[in-house]
Parts: C-alpha cells; sequence; structure tokens
C-alpha cells in the first residue's frame, strides 16, 4: 500500500495585528514607536496636567470672588482679576512646556477665569 503524496503546506498567514510566534523580534522591532513621538506624548501629558491643575485654582478664586459678602466688592473684583492672572499663566505654562515662547496672543485665553469672575461678580 502506497501512501498518497500530499501536497506542501503552505505557512500560516496571520493578521497584521497579530504577534509572529516564529519572529517575535521582527514583531516587537515594528510595534516600537520612536523616542521622538514619546516625548510628544509625555510634553502633552504633563502640559494638561499642569494646566488643569492651575485652572482648578482660577476657578476656585472665582467661586471664592462670587460667595464672598457683596458688600466687599472691592475685593471680588480683585479676586477675579487674580483669577485672570493665574489662567494667563496656565497658558505660558503650556506653551512653554511645548517650547514655544510664552508671549503669544494665545495669552488672551487665559483670561477667560477672569471676564467670567467679572461678569458674575459685577450682575
Amino acid at each position: 500500500m502506497s501512501i498518497p503524496d500530499r501536497a506542501p503546506e503552505e505557512p500560516v498567514r496571520r493578521s497584521r495585528h497579530l504577534l509572529d510566534p516564529a519572529d517575535l523580534a521582527q514583531s516587537h522591532r515594528r510595534s516600537q514607536g520612536t523616542t521622538e513621538s514619546l516625548g510628544s506624548v509625555q510634553r502633552w501629558v504633563m502640559s494638561v496636567l499642569a494646566v488643569t491643575t492651575i485652572l482648578h485654582l482660577a476657578a476656585g478664586l472665582v467661586l471664592a470672588a462670587v460667595f464672598m459678602d457683596d458688600s466687599r466688592q472691592g475685593a471680588r473684583i480683585g479676586l477675579s482679576v487674580i483669577a485672570g492672572g493665574v489662567g494667563v499663566l496656565a497658558v505660558a505654562i503650556a506653551r512653554v512646556i511645548h517650547r514655544r515662547p510664552p508671549l503669544s496672543t494665545w495669552l488672551l485665553l487665559g483670561l477667560v477665569p477672569a471676564v467670567v469672575g467679572l461678569v458674575l461678580v459685577l450682575r
């Protein structure tokens, strides 16, 4: 009795998103990002954390101004102005983290807490 000839088996094709156990080194190399992209992600994470933390301080100053006694109108306005300065500082820090010059027209965005505070205090 003779054994029938078998056709040679074709290599198994795996989807690109799966690891190839026969070639783990190549798969690992292919999935590695560059250190430049890692640095960019780190800068974004750091700037988002810094800006949100500082803007929480600005929001706290606005809330303090809103809930302050109505007889101390000057202090309420002063707290709103300080909140605007803190907001400008947040934008400047984000620009420095991204290696951009801190002085730009984007600093006007930092004045939003002051405008909101003054609207709420002076109504």
